[in-house]
């Protein structure tokens, strides 16, 4: 995807406005492995995904926890830098090279007082993301491990060819073994 279609994406906007975003943004490719965003920072870019997969979790002393993943087209940020800018929680991995738009955030603040389309952008972001963070809640708290999965197999079924299992099960909430288990009942 391209920079206009992800940004377009999140809010649709005027092609001036997208010509003085984009004066701030870059492509970066990172590889496989590499933590994009730390937890315990303050992150001062937020990316946008134009090729590969990432992962956020929260390192516990036993297992990570994995709580999103994120593919191409989505927006990878620390909500608490970005709103608050105070240091993040999670950490944000990628699973695979990825390409990336990179976006300061103090230029994105300034551009939000500058122009009104940019500022409703970022309204709509906070939104979005908002509306993700409580479909996991909710989706944790009601449903069944097998429920979960079968709800990750209908929205993003790609997940599953592109990342290990035990990220599958943490991202769950089950152990790599239970997975197994709902995998063959399929």
């Amino acid at each position: 995807m391209n920079i206009s279609q992800i940004l377009n994406k999140i809010y649709p906007l005027p092609s001036e406005t997208i010509t003085e975003i984009t004066k701030y943004i870059k492509e970066v490719k990172f590889e496989k492995g590499h933590i994009l965003l730390r937890a315990d920072k303050i992150e001062r870019h937020l990316y946008f995904i134009k090729k590969g997969v990432v992962r956020a979790f929260a390192a516990q002393e036993e297992n990570d926890i994995t709580f999103w993943f994120g593919e191409e087209g989505e927006t990878v940020l620390s909500m608490k830098s970005y709103v608050e800018n105070q240091k993040s929680y999670e950490n944000i991995e990628l699973l695979e090279n990825c390409e990336l738009y990179e976006l300061n955030i103090d230029h994105l603040r300034e551009l939000f007082n500058k122009d009104i389309h940019i500022a409703n952008w970022g309204r709509k972001l906070a939104e979005k993301e908002l509306l993700k963070l409580e479909k996991r809640v909710i989706l944790r708290e009601l449903q069944s491990a097998k429920e979960r999965y079968d709800e990750l197999l209908k929205s993003t079924p790609s997940l599953l060819q592109r990342v290990q299992l035990k990220f599958i099960a943490s991202y769950l909430g089950i152990t790599p073994v239970s997975l197994s288990r709902i995998r063959k009942e399929k």
